[in-house]
């Protein structure tokens, strides 16, 4: 017998342990489809919609942002040298990675690194001046941990997110600065974890803050490896939220405010999301309605989108009610650590669930009105304000069921790594369309990736959205090299970013290492050694990966791609 080993994750390498698991991953996956009410189950096989992690539906949750600090197990370091708890830490933070990795679906994310954990030596009472090359080792191996390690489900990496740059003393500045340099100094084939720079005035975002040296050195890191990516603390959907309780979990998972009170990410979830086919809408009612003007499509649309909208939110709480159901017992870390914002040991986990966001998410927001209009929505002011006031009536309806059902639904601006090329290669066997032939449907409400138009027209055009998209979203710059020694540049594009609304923003450009003497830069023979054997990484759905194992539709993506 041979195992088919087909790749919907960038992050997965083959294995016997990974091939096995994909065998049962798609059984449980058509046992779920085949138990859920059959019009919904029609839905995702259709192509209207993507039901995310479907093997984990109502047994987990998504993602998480642990709260490190409630019940950080100090005794079990009691007694210890400095180099064997600095040591034991870190190897105490893998562990977590390792095991809440395999008690869930999606990422895991710290929310500021630096100031927590210089919280925890200081308790423990380690001094960073006299062991700064122990931090350093102990930090360089955790790195290249995440970036190497691919051992949850047997052969995928884990999703792991450092927030860092509000550095309240020396101890978390150097934590900071040390995780940025032994990042900037790992090998070229080193791209994770992801590490979000917070950026915030009077912390980080002016010359004068205490921590613009640190922003100057995270840019730079990313001018030569793509990672930070950046949380803009002071744009317009972020600013009255204290930027300690805010964090990116997974590719840009945003999880802010709180029916019940809890406030913030710490020790909250995304507990699941569901993405929405937008030019499957389009394309249908364009059939449907073959004499109808633009503006009457678009109300059609809309009532297609809210029929299925309703069915979206009734897998949700489907979903969700089945999850609180679970033993506890299925949580052995987050019983034991106490990671979630309320203690599984002395509440339902209903009771903790609900501090969760269940997501409704959107895919080809440019396709869709390219449909409609039949022109492209950054290019006309007329289709521009017609695609904003859509992802808004998107937004009203989310804020509405949350009213409705008393939890915190949210609006999320897919990235779809695996839905970019399935949808559109369902889509294309059912309709004829000038929007095929890419081979990907473009991310949530992204400027297409190939339309060419100025970085700064690029964030002030898309940076609008944002504020609607409460659930997550990013922005992209594509560059057409790494932009090496020009972190005031990048700079520039980050103060751009935060006057136009944008709350996350990452720098894109191509990097192709030789993968037999290490040489980077953007080439198909190596300039160095003349070897043709190139590793490119590229980022995918808000991760850096090797293009070699992308999914079609971001293989696609990838290759379509121009500098902004």
């Amino acid at each position: 017998m041979r195992l088919q080993n087909k790749n919907d994750n960038a992050a997965n390498r083959k294995s016997y342990v990974g091939s096995i698991y994909n065998v049962g991953e798609r059984d449980v996956k058509n046992a779920v489809l085949n138990s859920i009410p059959e019009e919904w189950a029609a839905l995702h096989r259709d192509g209207y919609i993507h039901i995310h992690d479907l093997d984990a539906y109502g047994l987990t949750y998504n993602c998480l942002t642990f709260d490190i600090l409630k019940a950080f197990p100090y005794s079990d370091f009691t007694g210890l040298s400095d180099i064997k708890i600095i040591l034991g830490v870190f190897d105490f933070l893998k562990e977590l990675f390792e095991r809440v990795g395999n008690e869930q679906s999606g990422g895991m994310a710290l929310a500021n690194f630096d100031n927590d954990f210089a919280t925890i030596f200081t308790k423990l009472g380690v001094d960073y001046h006299a062991n700064e090359e122990v931090f350093r080792a102990a930090i360089r191996d955790l790195i290249l941990w995440c970036n190497n390690t691919h051992t949850r489900m047997g052969q995928t990496s884990y999703y792991t997110s450092f927030n860092i740059g509000l550095a309240e003393n020396d101890f978390a500045r150097f934590l900071a600065f040390t995780l940025l340099d032994e990042f900037y100094c790992a090998g070229e084939l080193i791209y994770k974890p992801n590490i979000i720079f917070k950026v915030a005035r009077g912390i980080s975002r002016f010359p004068n803050d205490k921590n613009y040296d640190l922003l100057m050195k995270a840019l730079t890191c990313t001018g030569k490896k793509m990672i930070p990516t950046y949380l803009l603390c002071d744009c317009e959907m972020d600013k009255d939220t204290s930027p300690e309780l805010l964090s990116i979990m997974g590719c840009r998972t945003r999880v802010v405010a709180d029916r019940f009170g809890k406030i913030g990410a710490i020790g909250r979830s995304n507990i699941d999301n569901i993405t929405i086919n937008l030019p499957r809408l389009a394309l249908e009612a364009v059939c449907d309605y073959p004499d109808a003007q633009p503006n009457e499509l678009l109300e059609k649309i809309k009532e297609k989108w809210l029929g299925v909208a309703d069915s979206v939110t009734e897998i949700l709480l489907d979903r969700f009610h089945k999850t609180c159901r679970q033993d506890v017992d299925l949580f052995p870390t987050m019983k034991k650590y106490d990671l979630l914002c309320e203690n599984m040991n002395k509440s339902e986990l209903s009771e903790i669930f609900k501090h969760g966001t269940l997501s409704i998410g959107f895919i080809g927001l440019s396709e869709t009105f390219d449909v409609i209009y039949r022109g492209k929505y950054w290019e006309d002011a007329v289709i521009y304000q017609a695609a904003l006031n859509f992802v808004s009536f998107m937004r009203d309806y989310t804020d509405r069921q949350s009213e409705k059902y008393n939890l915190n639904f949210s609006l999320l601006a897919t990235s779809g790594e695996l839905i970019s090329g399935r949808f559109e290669e369902i889509d294309q066997k059912k309709f004829k369309s000038d929007i095929f032939g890419k081979g990907f449907y473009t991310n949530s409400f992204h400027v297409e990736v190939d339309s060419r138009i100025s970085a700064r027209e690029k964030i002030e055009k898309e940076g609008k959205f944002h504020s609607f998209c409460n659930g997550g979203c990013i922005t992209y710059v594509e560059l057409a090299e790494a932009p090496l020694g020009n972190p005031q540049g990048l700079d520039e594009l980050v103060e751009i970013a935060i006057k136009s609304g944008v709350h996350y923003l990452g720098f894109n450009y191509p990097k192709d290492v030789c993968a037999d003497c290490g040489a980077s830069g953007t080439f198909d023979i190596c300039p160095v050694c003349g070897s043709t054997h190139i590793t490119r990484i590229r980022r995918v759905s808000g991760y850096l990966e090797i293009e070699d194992y992308f999914t079609s539709g971001k293989k696609h993506e990838a290759a379509t791609r121009e500098a902004n």
